[in-house]
């Protein structure tokens, strides 16, 4: 189940959320197609490491890592997450706020995971923490605003819109389960920190529900973004037999 957009238009051009793509890919290609040694070398230094910090070292790491990647796929699933939904929170908080919020929301993430697991010698690289943030914050302000997914069953394929908050608590449900069936010690996954991040986000985004009225602007746009929805016609990919 893939979000591929929203049908929720911004009203301003999202230059942050498009200089932080930049960023990431930028930061990624600086490194990513090196030999393995200088890889390693880039993660153990940037990355963060949670047995370093407890060592009172590194503490720059909770910023470094958050633009530093596993590979192509990690890149390209964060980059899809931030597209879909960063437009949206930079347009209602404005430029330089939605930047701290999504600075912000990456270093509480890393906190949070640095918590689960305060021993671990693995490296933790990615935005995925500060892009969880702006999933939370997205909740919080538009919970019935349609995404599009990509919904893949075998060999079934079909595009359709369901509402926000349906795709984003399925989201962090995953994170939040998938944290308590994994060990943060020994790597994969930062559950934790995604779980974190998204809880942060929503806390963070608080003051702008708030100004924006609070559950009355909830009750005024029935849950909906505020403007008129964007329009898309809906692929309709055919069943493949086998």
């Amino acid at each position: 189940m893939l979000p591929i957009r929203d049908h929720n238009p911004s009203g301003r051009t999202p230059y942050v959320t498009y200089a932080l793509i930049a960023a990431n890919i930028l930061v990624f290609l600086s490194y990513g197609m090196a030999d393995v040694s200088t890889v390693n070398a880039v993660y153990v230094e940037w990355g963060m490491i949670p047995a370093r910090i407890t060592f009172g070292e590194g503490y720059y790491t909770f910023f470094s890592s958050m633009f530093l990647h596993g590979g192509w796929m990690h890149l390209a699933g964060n980059i899809l997450f931030l597209w879909i939904f960063g437009d949206n929170i930079e347009d209602e908080m404005g430029h330089i706020p939605y930047l701290l919020f999504y600075l912000v929301s990456g270093i509480a993430a890393g906190l949070i995971h640095y918590v689960s697991a305060t021993q671990s010698g693995v490296p933790t690289v990615g935005a995925s923490g500060a892009i969880a943030g702006v999933m939370g914050g997205y909740l919080l302000l538009y919970p019935k605003a349609k995404i599009d997914i990509l919904l893949i069953l075998i060999v079934f394929f079909r595009i359709f819109p369901i509402p926000a908050w349906i795709m984003l608590m399925v989201w962090f449900a995953m994170q939040f389960f998938g944290g308590l069936g994994a060990d943060p010690e020994t790597g994969g996954v930062a559950y934790w920190a995604h779980a974190g991040g998204f809880v942060a986000g929503i806390a963070l985004a608080v003051p702008v529900w708030l100004k924006r009225g609070g559950t009355r602007f909830w009750r005024v746009n029935d849950y909906h973004p505020p403007h008129p929805e964007a329009k898309y016609d809906l692929s309709r990919i055919p069943k493949v037999t086998r």
